[in-house]
């Protein structure tokens, strides 16, 4: 073959160098559009139809919200099978918690400690008492450890199924762990009786609202955000490394760098959600950061639809005011209602909640 019939070349197209398909003007607005109307109804309208007892439930929906929106962005993304949110969520929670404990100690020990003969506070605790510090590790402690954890396990090439375990069984040791340690950590009963935050009383409505507006706005950032990385150059790549990420890897891209760095993100965000959760519910405890309910939160994000940021947004309060409802009719059945929602959307709907109403406006038009 001459030199001339071989200087035409067939090139693989790169997925993160193309430029994605520009949408019409209409399809540009009608996201803000949607985004500008939810925030109507959860700034406004809520706190003004919801009693305080009601609102407090959002808040704590919303909250998962926080959680699922970085699920989302791991596992629909990403491709991570995550199901050990739970260490992340409470790795903030507690940072939080620490803290309102030893401001309400004012210089002496938490009352956990006391009952459990504690006589000194632990070192670890110590510097808990500086709010910088607490509110940075709330977020700093996860991203850690998901960045340490991302390293060893994604250079090794460890994906699919084998991540999957191998978070879910970060949750169970970590839970096992916080039950050992009575007098560091509460044991069995965790942190409770919160009282105060930043010297406002939390029994307070006003207090509760304010809480509750906070967790809308950071809700709101975080999936703005989130939407800017995905439809970013990072976001393309890291659908790649989901997609293909042997490619990826030929065409000189470091999948593992991309899937830590998201890794991380997501871990950042569950932080934060726990630290969020300890003045809105009013604990933190091993029952609520384990196996199962890191599978609830991955089940919600499913049941919203998992490719969707919205649609984990909206899987993580379906869910929550399911579980509300359902658990106060059926107290012993809801763990099968929920299994049984599970297996029904990912049978007849893959793409959740989300996609099903994009398939039914499709078909309408």
């Amino acid at each position: 073959m001459s030199g001339t019939d071989m200087s035409v070349v067939t090139e693989v197209p790169d997925p993160v160098r193309m430029p994605p398909e520009r949408p019409s003007w209409r399809t540009r607005l009608r996201g803000p559009a949607v985004f500008a109307a939810v925030a109507v109804l959860a700034l406004v309208v809520a706190p003004l139809l919801l009693e305080p007892f009601r609102l407090g439930l959002l808040a704590k929906y919303l909250v998962y919200a926080i959680v699922a929106l970085g699920i989302a962005l791991a596992w629909g993304q990403g491709g991570m099978l995550v199901l050990g949110q739970g260490v992340f969520f409470g790795l903030g929670g507690y940072a939080m918690g620490m803290y309102l404990k030893l401001t309400e100690a004012q210089g002496g020990l938490p009352d956990f400690m006391v009952w459990s003969g504690v006589e000194t506070l632990p070192a670890l605790w110590t510097p808990f008492a500086n709010p910088f510090f607490a509110l940075a590790m709330v977020v700093v402690g996860p991203v850690a450890l998901a960045l340490v954890l991302g390293t060893l396990v994604f250079r090794q090439r460890v994906r699919g199924a084998y991540f999957a375990i191998l978070t879910q069984a970060l949750a169970a040791a970590f839970v096992i762990l916080l039950i050992g340690q009575q007098g560091l950590t509460g044991g069995t009963n965790g942190l409770t009786n919160f009282f105060e935050l930043f010297g406002q009383d939390l029994a307070l409505d006003s207090t509760q609202r304010g809480l509750y507006l906070a967790v809308v706005v950071v809700l709101g950032l975080l999936y703005l955000g989130t939407r800017q990385l995905v439809n970013s150059r990072f976001g393309r790549l890291l659908v790649a490394v989901r997609d293909g990420e042997d490619r990826v890897r030929f065409l000189g891209y470091d999948p593992a760098t991309v899937k830590t760095v998201t890794f991380a993100i997501s871990a950042g965000m569950a932080g934060l959600a726990g630290a969020f959760f300890v003045p809105v519910v009013g604990i933190i405890s091993p029952a609520l950061l384990g196996v199962v309910p890191s599978l609830e939160l991955v089940v919600a994000v499913a049941v919203g639809g998992r490719y969707a940021l919205a649609g984990a947004v909206l899987g993580a309060v379906v869910m929550g005011y399911a579980k509300t409802i359902f658990s106060e009719q059926f107290a012993g059945g809801w763990l099968y209602l929920q299994g049984a929602l599970f297996i029904l959307v990912m049978t007849l709907a893959p793409k959740g909640l989300l996609g099903l109403l994009r398939r039914r406006k499709e078909v309408a038009r």
